[in-house]
């Protein structure tokens, strides 16, 4: 029932990764990848996307989203970066799981660790998905999975970005690298090291303080919606075992 799967292809690393991971596991007839540039979209990022299709002999669906985004865009200020992308990609997740809905496919997510602890995403937009496969992989490690994978070069090598405007980049927004905030992620998450500790090793104070404030803001949108609990039983609470679903008939 849930062997179909369908993914967004933006032509960048970690999508190409999760549709490649997609297709090992339930070949390519299952995998479905839609392409859905906007108007300002780089067109390296479209080919890069058809380049990964093709490789992996997919069928794929173009989709522009340019129409339904600029609908939205009308009342929203150009200097207002941060809202227009969201809208883009909250549009392109509607178009997701409409076509999911249409062909009874699962919604694979391409949000990598570095993305999900440090809230870079759109909440109900890119962050949205049924299945993650690269989302306890640090960006470092997904590069690194890329190469093991046969990933094109020219993925692997290109600026991360978004693309959501033009000359956006993923660096440039956060104010530093992956490298760097992986290798400090790392340390406080798999290593489990305090402030004194990570300071210890060389990182300097106002970029450990700064990550650490990013994480801990962005907890919800790791989580699913908080529930007021009033009765005994409340959904993502304590109605969440494998044995409740045993015994509903």
């Amino acid at each position: 029932e849930f062997f179909r799967h369908q993914l967004g292809l933006s032509g960048g690393i970690d999508s190409a990764v999760v549709c490649e991971l997609a297709v090992r596991a339930l070949g390519r007839e299952h995998v479905l990848a839609l392409m859905m540039p906007y108007a300002t979209s780089s067109p390296e990022s479209l080919a890069d996307a058809v380049l990964m299709a093709e490789k992996l002999g997919i069928r794929t669906e173009e989709v522009q989203i340019t129409p339904a985004v600029d609908a939205f865009l009308a009342s929203i200020p150009e200097d207002e970066l941060l809202r227009r992308g969201n809208i883009m990609a909250r549009t392109r997740m509607v178009y997701l799981y409409d076509i999911s809905a249409r062909d009874g496919r699962l919604v694979a997510g391409t949000s990598n660790k570095t993305e999900l602890l440090l809230g870079y995403g759109t909440i109900f937009g890119d962050m949205a998905s049924a299945i993650n496969p690269i989302g306890d992989l640090y960006k470092t490690q997904v590069r690194g999975l890329a190469r093991h994978l046969g990933i094109p070069e020219r993925i692997i090598v290109k600026v991360p970005s978004a693309d959501l405007w033009q000359g956006q980049s993923d660096e440039a927004d956060l104010g530093f690298s992956y490298g760097e905030v992986d290798l400090l992620l790392y340390m406080m998450l798999e290593k489990r090291m305090d402030r004194t500790a990570v300071l210890s090793e060389g990182v300097p104070a106002i970029f450990y303080d700064r990550v650490r404030k990013m994480v801990v803001r962005n907890q919800y949108k790791r989580m699913m919606p908080v529930i007021a609990k009033i009765s005994g039983r409340t959904p993502g609470i304590d109605f969440r075992y494998a044995r409740d679903w045993q015994e509903i008939k």
